[in-house]
């Protein structure tokens, strides 16, 4: 099991969304999960780059910080859906935000990125 070597700074919003939010695929997986992709077949569809280990580690942890619900229904085989909290509905609007801005500034950003990437692998 993973142990922090730094206890997590909880003394300002920014800190507390970043411990909330960290993770490569956890914003992504409250944009579909809200626009109704619910089980864990549909996410991985939807995110085919992300092993199914680590989405469920994430979903875990979106759970645990009580963005969304699991509810695995008694049938054979078992089916699992999962909803936004309240709490996770009201992220929504602020990861639509983002989005806009990315989409944006989309040419920008991408050739910041490959600049950076160029660099990092020296080509």
């Amino acid at each position: 099991m993973y142990e922090r070597k730094i206890p997590p700074s909880l003394n300002c919003g920014l800190d507390l969304i970043g411990e909330v939010l960290y993770g490569k695929w956890k914003i992504r997986l409250l944009w579909f999960i809200n626009e109704g992709n619910k089980r864990p077949s549909e996410l991985q569809r939807k995110i085919p780059d992300a092993s199914r280990r680590v989405l469920n580690i994430q979903l875990n942890e979106l759970q645990e910080h009580e963005l969304i619900t699991k509810v695995i229904y008694p049938v054979v085989p078992p089916r699992v859906e999962y909803s936004l909290t309240e709490f996770g509905k009201s992220l929504i609007p602020v990861i639509a935000a983002l989005g806009q801005w990315g989409d944006e500034h989309q040419e920008r950003l991408r050739s910041v990125i490959l600049e950076r990437l160029e660099q990092v692998t020296g080509q």
